[in-house]
């Protein structure tokens, strides 16, 4: 055999060639610095405030003269009331130990607002000393609790 016709000493082939000029150009490609200005610079965020006002907060009770249990009772009440599959008839609740009562009643069918079956309501409250009505909407997310999405006073009916 002559030095000449053997393979392994004639170098390698064009398209081995090819394939580790590819292979090279990648892995330059990847290990190349990544440049970063200001490395030690926090980027500045314009001040965002907690609340733009725009948005109400949602209520939280019928009224700030409801103790912790008065409210208990009264949203064990709006549950109730406000059940989908309930008979859409006034659910009474009251406290003997303040002596607040009331009742919630249903004003409307339910129906569906954000993923959340709504309701609209009535409720009085009647303390001690005086009494009054809320006119407001309970929301319930799918396998929660119902919560007040909208309150307001409402006028109390005319005396006949």
């Amino acid at each position: 055999m002559r030095f000449r016709d053997c393979k392994a000493l004639n170098g390698p082939t064009p398209g081995a060639l090819v394939v580790a000029g590819l292979i090279l150009s990648g892995l330059c490609a990847c290990s190349g610095p990544i440049l970063s200005f200001g490395v030690d610079a926090k980027p500045e965020l314009p001040h965002e405030p907690t609340s733009t006002g725009s948005i109400a907060k949602p209520p939280t009770s019928f009224g700030k003269d409801l103790g912790e249990e008065d409210w208990r009772r009264a949203h064990a009440a709006l549950s109730v009331a406000l059940d989908p599959q309930g008979n859409g008839k006034p659910v009474k609740w009251d406290n003997p130990e303040t002596a607040m009562r009331g009742s919630v009643n249903p004003t409307g069918l339910p129906y569906v607002s954000n993923d959340e079956i709504c309701r609209d309501f009535l409720a009085s409250v009647v303390a001690p000393a005086t009494s009054r009505f809320v006119r407001g909407t309970g929301c319930k997310p799918s396998g929660g609790g119902w919560a007040l999405k909208r309150l307001k006073a409402a006028p109390k009916p005319a005396a006949t």
